[in-house]
């Protein structure tokens, strides 16, 4: 069956009205139905509204506190560590972006950890956000479920780990790059398991080292890290930053929130806002970036090669595409928001 399309506007509603009958205050539901939405527009499916389901799932476990008090508890005027009392990611990851870009205002750099988080969506809505003020944002995290082993082992101590960073340009989009730490983030698992699909020989192998190609068998084995030993190495140093330096879960002691509803996960993450004032003249920075940009898409290409993509634009052009017809959702996941739409007592997803 083919996949269906919403409108942005539309997706985003259906979320918030969600997240209020799960119990989360208004404003707070709807900055959570926005950044999920927006996962979408930029096709980031795998962390868009393929996890509502579970995340109202943990909610009514009562794995996530539907009132928290984020509050700052470690601070100096360039960085602040923010205890999130086991909030919606969302909610503690834009508190988390806004203050790094207050920060960043004031003494051109900010970095601001958090712990007792959850998941909050892609890395990359987050790095995102200090673009908009003229700076460079970063952002780390740990996963909320260990798929990784150390390079040569077999305890699933790691996680996908990403890492994003975005640049703005001046005529061109920013430069944004968002990446787990594996071959592949799990979501990206999830989103093939759900449509049906195989996943690329590469992504994961079994326990004896062999190619590990089903989705729905994927708890057999374990993700591969980009570059070998490189990424194992990068995995554990974002986890460190993220997670270890703000006294959140690393190695052990990550909670796998996919089949844990209740513990609470202590996620840590990380954001960093870069203000190009204190560097300089913003527009010359900008002007630099839009020749180095068409210098590298104009570079000489390789045998079939149609095009030399830059960081970000096939998610610029998704957000382009899917904000002109439609966000496409899957006719398996429409089923089973609809599903869940009758349960709650609320219009389906195309009802209006």
């Amino acid at each position: 069956m083919a996949d269906s399309r919403v409108r942005f506007a539309r997706l985003s509603e259906f979320i918030t009205l969600a997240m209020t009958r799960l119990g989360l205050p208004a404003a707070d539901a709807a900055i959570v139905g926005g950044l999920m939405a927006e996962a979408e527009l930029q096709g980031s499916d795998g962390h868009g509204v393929i996890r509502l389901l579970p995340y109202a799932r943990r909610i009514r476990a009562g794995g996530i506190n539907l009132n928290p008090d984020i509050k700052v508890v470690q601070e100096r005027p360039a960085m602040a560590v923010l205890d999130g009392d086991n909030g919606m990611g969302h909610l503690v990851m834009q508190r988390a972006a806004q203050l790094a870009i207050d920060k960043a205002r004031t003494c051109g750099i900010g970095w601001v950890g958090s712990r007792l988080s959850n998941h909050a969506g892609p890395a990359s809505l987050y790095a995102r956000m200090p673009v908009a003020h003229d700076m460079i944002g970063l952002y780390f995290a740990v996963g909320n479920a260990n798929h990784l082993p150390p390079w040569g082992g077999l305890d699933m101590l790691l996680s996908t780990n990403p890492i994003a960073v975005a640049v703005p340009a001046g005529e061109e989009p920013p430069v944004v790059l968002d990446m787990a730490t594996t071959v592949a983030a799990y979501g990206k698992v999830k989103a093939k398991a759900q449509r049906g699909e195989q996943m690329p020989v590469g992504w994961m192998i079994d326990r004896l080292g062999q190619p590990l190609t089903d989705p729905k068998r994927a708890g057999e084995g374990f993700l591969m890290p980009i570059g070998g030993y490189k990424g194992y190495g990068l995995s554990l140093i974002v986890g460190l930053l993220a997670g270890t330096l703000n006294g959140a879960a690393m190695g052990s002691e990550v909670i796998d929130f996919n089949h844990d509803d209740t513990t609470t996960t202590n996620t840590g993450q990380a954001v960093m806002a870069i203000d190009l004032n204190a560097f300089g003249d913003v527009a010359g920075f900008k002007a630099r970036v839009d020749r180095l940009v068409r210098e590298l898409r104009a570079s000489e290409r390789m045998p079939d090669v149609e095009r030399i993509w830059l960081p970000g634009e096939q998610s610029h052009e998704k957000r382009m595409t899917n904000a002109r017809d439609g966000i496409a959702i899957g006719s398996v996941l429409l089923q089973q928001l609809d599903a869940f739409a009758d349960e709650m007592g609320m219009p389906r997803l195309q009802s209006s």
